[in-house]
């Protein structure tokens, strides 16, 4: 892990789920995961946006050509946790797509427009991912 991550892993659980700098103010939640090629625990501070049903993390990436180690690892294994806020709650993961994928993709693009930006950066289609709440 970066310490970037390292430090805003600290900072969110510090503060009870807000941080400051590029996030200050942003849905951020922590997913944790498990290495697809390591099979070790990983975690990720990732934005999201609430979903009926869930929260929809986006593997942008920044527009990079490649998708996320994270989203790779939700592929390998769908079972995962986040943190939002000071509460842990057990996901499962499923890549939305059609009509459904478009709805969230947009909505996200219209409430941060660095979304499109990183759309526009990249020639694949940025994956779109919900993580619903084991009931």
């Amino acid at each position: 892990m970066s310490d970037w991550n390292d430090k805003v892993i600290a900072e969110f659980r510090a503060n009870g789920g807000q941080v400051g700098g590029h996030f200050a103010g942003e849905p951020l939640l922590l997913l944790h995961t498990i290495g697809a090629k390591s099979g070790q625990p990983r975690v990720n501070p990732v934005m999201y946006q609430k979903v009926d049903g869930g929260y929809a993390v986006f593997a942008s990436k920044a527009g990079a050509p490649t998708n996320p180690d994270w989203y790779h690892n939700l592929l390998a294994n769908p079972q995962a946790r986040v943190e939002v806020g000071t509460d842990t709650v057990e996901v499962v993961a499923r890549v939305v797509t059609g009509d459904e994928r478009e709805r969230i993709w947009s909505a996200q693009k219209a409430a941060y427009p660095i979304f499109a930006d990183y759309e526009r950066k990249t020639s694949r289609q940025i994956p779109v991912v919900v993580l619903e709440p084991v009931r």
